[in-house]
């Protein structure tokens, strides 16, 4: 049987629901299709929000030969089978907009980003002179994952999670009854996810032939928290957690800290991150904090999750809510940046080491005096300030 989700897709722009700044009247995605233009694109967004969805649509408009391919298991030799070779172009000249095929060929490619340098390279000539139409589709940044070749020549249009209010209309699309609670609750979960709701109220609806709100959440089990430990949303939340530290907003801080450790990231990443923090961004204005963020750091080490969530909310607190000093981050900075300027400029005399007879009396250490008074930095640099 076929599940609810294909059943229901969409086959063309005006059923399809959200996505107005690319589908909407006079918008890229909607001229492109009215039109057939045959543009290569990359569909960058959330999962759920109807990257193969709008990929198919436009396929079918273009009325090519239309072909697709899942990076997770595409070879390239599958590549191959759908294209051929570079080298060896078919029935017309290389110059030919359609590179030797007989008609325009569309490619699909879901989770481009999964494809290799390699595969990347491979299709590069085709999309390059015009013979394949390519259509990637992606839930990572374009600009980390696509060579930058064949990234710019594609168009990137960036798709959002859908609305509570697209949500809504999705969820309807089904023709299965679902309680206002319910339906709240299920557009709450998704996250924007429509794929994600869809698949829920069907398994609710299978399972107990009823979608209620206890229904619903038997489905579901478990809270689904999107987060990619080698992708973009890492590097968003860690960096917003971050910043959060900087602003001392303890409450985002803990938020972040709690969908990283819902999403099973590695303590000690997180713990590291909070050690560099308390220097970089408290230090002079309150030293215990790299104290207590190292303390956190061994706390992760030997207690390990759950237990270590709690550690980590405690050192995040506390470094979210400490005064704030970046003084000895600029001012060694400042400092870096003289030493490599300068190279390696003479030291002063009356601080240089003396453990030989020779060395004194070639005037090693001579003048020096505790608690001197005079600059000990290089002659060039003696009227320097670092630490303001």
């Amino acid at each position: 049987m076929e599940p609810l989700a294909s059943a229901i897709r969409p086959r063309s722009l005006d059923e399809f629901v959200g996505q107005e700044h690319l589908i909407g009247a006079g918008k890229p995605l909607r001229v492109a299709v009215e039109k057939k233009e045959l543009l290569s694109l990359i569909l960058w967004g959330p999962p759920g929000s109807g990257k193969t969805t709008l990929a198919r649509i436009y396929a079918s408009a273009l009325g090519a030969e239309s072909h697709e391919l899942s990076a997770v298991d595409a070879s390239k030799e599958d590549i191959k089978k759908i294209i051929g070779s570079p080298a060896e172009p078919r029935g017309r000249s290389s110059g030919s907009p359609t590179l030797g095929f007989e008609k325009p060929k569309v490619l699909f490619v879901d989770e481009i980003h999964r494809f290799n340098k390699a595969q990347q390279d491979f299709l590069l000539p085709f999309v390059e002179r015009g013979g394949l139409t390519l259509i990637g589709a992606t839930t990572e940044n374009p600009s980390f994952e696509i060579i930058a070749p064949l990234l710019s020549r594609c168009r990137v249009f960036v798709l959002n999670g859908h609305t509570d209010d697209d949500m809504a209309k999705i969820i309807a699309r089904t023709k299965i009854k679902v309680p206002k609670d319910a339906r709240s609750w299920l557009v709450r979960m998704a996250v924007g996810d429509a794929r994600q709701a869809i698949t829920v109220l069907e398994t609710a609806n299978k399972l107990y032939g009823k979608a209620t709100l206890g229904t619903l959440k038997e489905a579901v089990q478990s809270r689904y928290l999107r987060y990619d430990k080698k992708g973009e949303e890492h590097h968003n939340t860690i960096s917003a957690f971050i910043k959060s530290l900087r602003a001392s907003q303890p409450d985002a801080a803990l938020y972040y800290l709690a969908r990283m450790v819902g999403a099973g990231e590695d303590p000690l990443f997180i713990a590291r991150r909070m050690v560099i923090f308390a220097s970089e961004d408290i230090g002079l204005a309150q030293p215990t904090a790299l104290v207590v963020a190292n303390a956190v750091f061994r706390a992760c080490e030997t207690v390990g999750y759950p237990e270590a969530q709690i550690n980590l909310a405690h050192g995040a607190a506390y470094l979210a809510t400490c005064k704030k000093s970046r003084e000895s981050y600029d001012a060694y900075f400042e400092a870096l940046a003289d030493a490599l300027k300068h190279g390696n400029l003479p030291i002063p005399m009356k601080v240089r080491n003396a453990p030989t007879k020779l060395m004194k009396e070639l005037g090693y250490h001579k003048g020096y005096e505790l608690y001197d008074k005079e600059s000990y930095l290089p002659d060039k640099l003696k009227k320097k300030k670092y630490l303001k």
